[in-house]
C-alpha cells in the first residue's frame, strides 16, 4: 500500500530581481534614485553607497555590459509594478469561442434555436464557429447545401456580428468563424 502526498498548493511566484548582496557583478553602472549618474564602479562600492543613502541596490539591466544597478526603495518599486500587473489584469476582456454544429438537412425549427444560440454568444461578445458535418459520403449537392445553411445562419446572426473567417471546407466539415460587431 502507498502513501501518496498531494501538493496542492500554487506555486510561488519567485522574484528574480537581484537586489542588494545578490548583486555579484564585477563592476557595475550605477544610476542614482533621482536619475544621477554614478558611473562605473564594483558592486561592493555600489552596495557602500546604496546602504550609506538609505537605499536598495537593484539591478535593473543585468543583461547589459556592464550590467546597470539602481538606487531605489525596493518594496515601493515591487509594489507599484504589482499595481500596473493587476490593472493591466483588470482591463483585459476574455473572449471564448463557442461552436455550434448542425448537419447540412436540418429542419427549420432545430435551426431557429441554433441561430438563437449563436445570437445569444454573439451579444455576450464570444466568438461562434459554426461547423456542419457531412457523412462519409457526400456528393456535392450535399456541399451546396451546407454553405448555403452556413450563409443563412451569418444573414441571421448579421445585427450581432460579423462574418471573420469565410466559408471553408475541410474533409467532412464546413465551417466559418463569426465575431461579434463592435459597439
Amino acid at each position: 500500500m502507498f502513501n501518496i502526498i498531494y501538493n496542492n498548493q500554487k506555486p510561488e511566484n519567485k522574484d528574480t530581481t537581484l537586489v542588494n548582496e545578490m548583486v555579484r557583478f564585477r563592476e557595475v553602472r550605477l544610476i542614482g534614485n533621482d536619475g544621477a549618474q554614478f558611473g562605473l564602479m564594483s558592486s561592493r562600492e555600489a552596495q557602500k553607497i546604496a546602504t550609506d543613502e538609505g537605499y536598495d541596490l537593484v539591478c535593473v539591466a543585468p543583461a547589459a555590459k556592464p550590467p546597470v544597478c539602481k538606487l531605489m526603495d525596493y518594496s515601493k518599486y515591487r509594489y507599484e509594478q504589482q499595481r500596473k500587473a493587476r490593472e493591466a489584469k483588470k482591463h483585459q476582456v476574455i473572449v471564448e469561442v463557442k461552436e455550434i454544429r448542425m448537419t447540412a438537412v436540418i429542419d427549420t425549427h432545430d435551426f431557429e434555436t441554433k441561430l438563437r444560440n449563436g445570437n445569444k454568444f454573439l451579444s455576450k461578445g464570444d466568438k461562434v464557429k459554426v461547423s456542419i458535418r457531412l457523412p462519409y459520403r457526400f456528393v456535392q449537392a450535399l456541399v451546396d447545401q451546407g454553405k448555403n445553411v452556413l450563409q443563412s445562419f451569418a444573414d441571421g446572426c448579421a445585427e450581432h456580428g460579423d462574418i471573420e473567417s469565410a466559408i471553408t471546407h475541410e474533409g467532412r466539415y464546413i465551417s466559418m468563424v463569426l465575431g461579434s460587431k463592435k459597439k
